[in-house]
C-alpha cells in the first residue's frame, strides 16, 4: 500500500497519522464547511460531532450571564475541537464558533470514542494536544488580566495569521472586541495606532498584516509561550508524511 497517497485533509493531526491509521478512521470522516460564526458548540449542551479543522480559526468563548464574552482559545488546523469528548465529558461549558470561514472534517461522537482509543495513534497526538491547549488556556486567563489591549489584539491578530494561509483576512472590530472583552471603541483605537505604525492596514472587515515581525515586537510575550509550548509538545510529531 502506497504510504504518500494524498489525504484530502489539511488538518495537522490526521496528515501526521500513518497511512494505516488514517485508512482506519477515513470511513468515519466526514468534510463539512465551517461559515463564518458558525456555532459548533452552544455551552452545556450535548454535542454530537468532534472537528477536524482544515482551515479557518475556531474559538473557544467564554459567555457570561450578562451576555458578555471574551475569548479562551484559539484553534486552527493544527488541532481538535471537542477534546473533552476524549476526557470523558460530555458538554463544554464554552461556546465553540467559527471566527474566519473555512472547512474541515467532523467525525461522530460514537465513531470517536470507538476509534480513538488508549493505544491508538491519534488517542496519544491528542493527549499531547491536550495539555498545549491547557497551557493556551493558562496563559489566555494570565494575558487578559495582564496586558494592554494593544499587546492582547497583536496577539490575537498573530494567532489567526498563523492559522489563515493569508496576510489578509475578514475580521469587523466588533468580533475582534468580544474575543478580547473589551468596548469596540477600544479596538478602534488600537486599530488606527497600528495602521498608523505600518503594521497593518484595515479597511471594511478586511485586515492585511504589512509587518509580521513589527507585530510580534508589539505583541505581548504569550504569543511567544504559546506558541513555542506547542511546538514543544507537538512539533517533532505533526511532521507531514506526504511532505
Amino acid at each position: 500500500m502506497p504510504q504518500n497517497r494524498p489525504r484530502p485533509t489539511q488538518n495537522k493531526l490526521l496528515r501526521a497519522l500513518s497511512q494505516e491509521e488514517y485508512d482506519r478512521l477515513a470511513p468515519h470522516l466526514e468534510f463539512v464547511t465551517l461559515p463564518f460564526k458558525s456555532v459548533l458548540y452552544e455551552p452545556n449542551q450535548p454535542v454530537d460531532y468532534v472537528y477536524f479543522l482544515n482551515h479557518g480559526v475556531i474559538s473557544m468563548v467564554t459567555i457570561t450571564e450578562e451576555g458578555e464574552t471574551v475569548e479562551a482559545a484559539t484553534l486552527g488546523n493544527e488541532g481538535m475541537a471537542g477534546i473533552h469528548i476524549l476526557l470523558g465529558v460530555e458538554q463544554v461549558s464554552l461556546q465553540v464558533i467559527a471566527q474566519v470561514a473555512g472547512d474541515g472534517m467532523r467525525m461522530r461522537i460514537d465513531a470517536f470514542r470507538r476509534e480513538v482509543t488508549p493505544g491508538t495513534q491519534l488517542y496519544g497526538l491528542l493527549l499531547r494536544y491536550t495539555q498545549a491547549l491547557i497551557s493556551q488556556l493558562s496563559q489566555t486567563v494570565a494575558c487578559n488580566r495582564l496586558h494592554s489591549v494593544e499587546e492582547r489584539c497583536c496577539r490575537w491578530l498573530l494567532m489567526c495569521h498563523d492559522r489563515v494561509p493569508s496576510d489578509e483576512f475578514f475580521l469587523t472590530q466588533e468580533l475582534l472586541s468580544q474575543m478580547l472583552g473589551v468596548r469596540r471603541a477600544s479596538v478602534s483605537v488600537v486599530a488606527a495606532i497600528l495602521q498608523k505604525a505600518g503594521l497593518i492596514t484595515y479597511s471594511r472587515g478586511r485586515i492585511r498584516i504589512l509587518d509580521r515581525q513589527g507585530l510580534e515586537n508589539a505583541a505581548c510575550e504569550c504569543y511567544r509561550l504559546v506558541k513555542t509550548e506547542f511546538d514543544r509538545l507537538l512539533g517533532n510529531q505533526l511532521n507531514d508524511p506526504e511532505e
